[in-house]
C-alpha cells in the first residue's frame, strides 16, 4: 500500500487507540549518509506522519525521544565518567532531539510543547502531569524530554512511566535499521529468526526478548499498557499502526 493510499484509508478510519506514547530512539534521527547526528530528512518524514496522525485520526499524541545519536548513558562509564554523570549527559542529549523534533512538527502547522524532567526554563516547560494532559485536550502534541529526570533509568522506562501517568492506551515503540518487530533472536545474525505477531509480557521476560529494558517491561505489565513494536522508518507505518493494520509485534 502506497503512502497516499494509507492517507486515504486513514481519512475513513477510526484510531485503534485514542491516546498514545510514541517512543523514538535517538539513533533513528541520525543520518545514515553523513556524520550528522540529526538528519533533516528523517525529521521531516517523522513530523509529516505525526501531524497526519494527529489531524486525520485525532489521536492524542505524546512522544518520548532518546538521545543515543548524541550520547548514551553507558558511554565512557568506567573510564573517566561515573554513571550518574553520564546519564545526565544523555538526558541533555534527549532535550536536543526533542527541540529539533518540536521545530520540525511546528513547521507543519501543528502546535507542540516540549516538557523536560530537568528544569530548562529558557528552552521548555517543566514536566507537569496535569499540564501535559491539558495540552493533549487542547489538541497539542507533547514531547517528553530528559527521561525520568533520574540516572540509571532509560528512556524506555520514561516512556512507560509517562504513559501510565497520562493514561495512555498504548506505547508505540518505533524501531529502525530494518527491524520490523520482535524476533526469536537477532535477525541480523540468525537467518532462522522468526518474528512474533503477538507476545505476552511474561514471554518477553522468560525468553529475554529484546524489546525494552526489564524495568520498562515490568512497569507496562503492571499497568496494563500494551506495547507495539514496529519499523518506524517505513513511510506510513505510524498511520498503519494507528488504524489497526497488522504491523510489527504487539506485547500485551
Amino acid at each position: 500500500m502506497s503512502y497516499s493510499e494509507v492517507l486515504n484509508k486513514a481519512r475513513d478510519s477510526k484510531p485503534r487507540w485514542k491516546r498514545i506514547v510514541l517512543k523514538l530512539s535517538g539513533e533513528a534521527l541520525a543520518s545514515s549518509a553523513s556524520d550528522e547526528v540529526v538528519d533533516a530528512q528523517v525529521l521531516d518524514q517523522l513530523a509529516t506522519e505525526i501531524v497526519a496522525a494527529k489531524q486525520l485520526l485525532g489521536v492524542e499524541m505524546t512522544i518520548v525521544v532518546g538521545g543515543g545519536n548524541i550520547w548514551r548513558g553507558t558511554t565512557g562509564v568506567g573510564s573517566t565518567l561515573e554513571r550518574a554523570t553520564s546519564d545526565h549527559m544523555g538526558m541533555l542529549a534527549t532535550a536536543i532531539n526533542a527541540l529539533a523534533l518540536q521545530s520540525a512538527i511546528e513547521r507543519k502547522g501543528q502546535a507542540v510543547r516540549v516538557q523536560t524532567a530537568i528544569q530548562m526554563a529558557e528552552l521548555a516547560e517543566p514536566y507537569i502531569r496535569r499540564r501535559a494532559i491539558r495540552h493533549l485536550e487542547k489538541g497539542r502534541v507533547v514531547i517528553f524530554a530528559a527521561g525520568t529526570g533520574s540516572p540509571y533509568f532509560t528512556t524506555d522506562t520514561a516512556a512507560a512511566l509517562r504513559g501510565a501517568e497520562i493514561g495512555a492506551d498504548a506505547i508505540l515503540k518505533g524501531t529502525h535499521s530494518g527491524i520490523d518487530g520482535i524476533y526469536s533472536s537477532d535477525p541480523k545474525i540468525d537467518v532462522t529468526a522468526t518474528r512474533f505477531d503477538d507476545v505476552s509480557f511474561m514471554d518477553v521476560v522468560a525468553k529475554e526478548l529484546k524489546v525494552m529494558d526489564l524495568t520498562a517491561i515490568t512497569f507496562c505489565k503492571d499497568n496494563n499498557l500494551p506495547i507495539l513494536v514496529f519499523d518506524i522508518m517505513t513511510p506510513g507505518n505510524i498511520l498503519r499502526a494507528l488504524i489497526g493494520e497488522q504491523l510489527g509485534t504487539l506485547v500485551s
